[in-house]
């Protein structure tokens, strides 16, 4: 006999692909700063600075994807959300949006840090820091989705577009086998 779990996984597949952000732009940073002369530093950031880009795309993706899955997860049939490890835990605000927080703070600071090492200018897109203010806000409604039992219990931002919400999963499926979460940045007009 075969038991079907009625439900809808809480991560699609997008967790393997994620990088940590702080993480990863603290240890590049540190290694950059860890030269004395500048034009030492100046080189390091030139490596790195592609590779710092590509992390925090990914994560920007990650943050589209998340948008898109809930949006979804809301069009179909109740269900539980299945492997929730948020679910029952103890919520903090400032841990909850922390990542957020960081990731605003760095499209903040990145032009300029381009603009002391490359002598480039450089700007983020408004959408992509207005896409990650939405991301966020989808954090603290969901209060870090401590109590999200099922899929009814799901909280969207108003500022959500979901209208296409049926067509997301067609395209969370085939961006999760390129493996390439920056992909969702493409999507990033259908969703907010």
């Amino acid at each position: 006999m075969v038991t079907k779990l009625k439900g809808y996984e809480f991560d699609p597949g997008f967790g393997p692909q994620v990088l940590a952000f702080q993480g990863t732009v603290n240890y590049l940073y540190m290694d950059i700063n860890r030269f004395k002369n500048l034009s030492q530093r100046k080189f390091k950031f030139s490596q790195y600075y592609k590779k710092i880009l590509n992390v925090f795309n990914n994560n920007v993706g990650f943050y589209i994807g998340c948008l898109m899955w809930a949006s979804y997860l809301k069009t179909l049939d109740e269900g539980e959300i299945l492997s929730n490890y948020c679910y029952g835990k103890e919520y903090n605000e400032e841990e909850n949006i922390s990542d957020t927080q960081y990731m605003l703070n760095f499209a903040d600071l990145f032009p300029k840090d381009m603009k002391y090492f490359m002598g480039q200018d450089y700007k983020f897109d408004e959408k992509i820091t207005k896409l990650i203010q939405v991301y966020e806000e989808f954090l603290v409604l969901n209060k870090g989705f401590v109590n999200t039992k099922t899929n009814k219990d799901l909280v969207i931002p108003d500022k959500i577009k979901d209208g296409n919400a049926q067509d997301y999963k067609e395209i969370i499926d085939r961006i999760i086998k390129e493996k390439d979460l920056s992909k969702f940045i493409d999507y990033v007009d259908e969703i907010i």
